[in-house]
């Protein structure tokens, strides 16, 4: 379990601007799960998905997406894992192969999402909802962004890490426009 609760380059939760987001969400939060709740709503809520904004600004890390106020799916799992680690909450990340379209013709990309422990492991999705995308907090039943189509050769990994993947962290760190990432391997 420690792993969940590690800093890293990707999860960088001791970042102060971290840190005062983090104070601001306890103070409007009861209890631990009203803050995990609170954390998952800012993130998918307040922070934009460069896609859907047409934001070129690649958002490297957790820190970096809340002083962009935008990220993709990647950073902005990093960030709500960096919320919910620097209040010693078990958190990690675990992805989805999706269909860049609503068939394979245009290939694949890999979409992150989060895992949080609450008694047990859960995934949350805070992509960010638009049209078509209405991911919910739940702690009995999946709302997330994306259902897996494993007609179209999806994948819903399932599988728990406890860092951004080594391959993405590279992707990220040498783009300069987050509009044209591609990602043509599978997990």
């Amino acid at each position: 379990m420690n792993e969940f609760l590690l800093e890293t380059e990707s999860i960088d939760y001791n970042n102060p601007i971290i840190l005062e987001k983090v104070l601001e969400l306890k103070k409007q939060s009861n209890d631990e799960l009203e803050y995990i709740e609170n954390s998952y709503y800012f993130v998918r809520d307040e922070i934009a998905h460069s896609w859907d904004i047409n934001s070129r600004i690649v958002s490297k890390n957790a820190s970096d997406v809340l002083k962009n106020r935008t990220g993709i799916c990647w950073t902005k799992s990093c960030l709500l894992a960096a919320l919910l680690r620097a209040n010693k909450i078990p958190s990690g990340i675990t992805y989805q192969l999706l269909t860049r379209a609503d068939d394979a013709s245009e290939g694949y990309m890999i979409h992150a999402l989060n895992t949080v422990y609450v008694d047990k492991w859960i995934r949350l999705d805070a992509r960010g909802n638009k049209d078509g995308i209405n991911a919910q907090f739940s702690l009995e039943e999946e709302h997330l962004a994306y259902q897996v189509r494993s007609e179209l050769g999806e994948i819903d990994y399932k599988e728990n890490y406890s860092d951004l993947d080594s391959r993405l962290v590279k992707i990220l760190s040498e783009s300069v426009n987050v509009l044209e990432i591609t990602t043509d391997f599978k997990l």
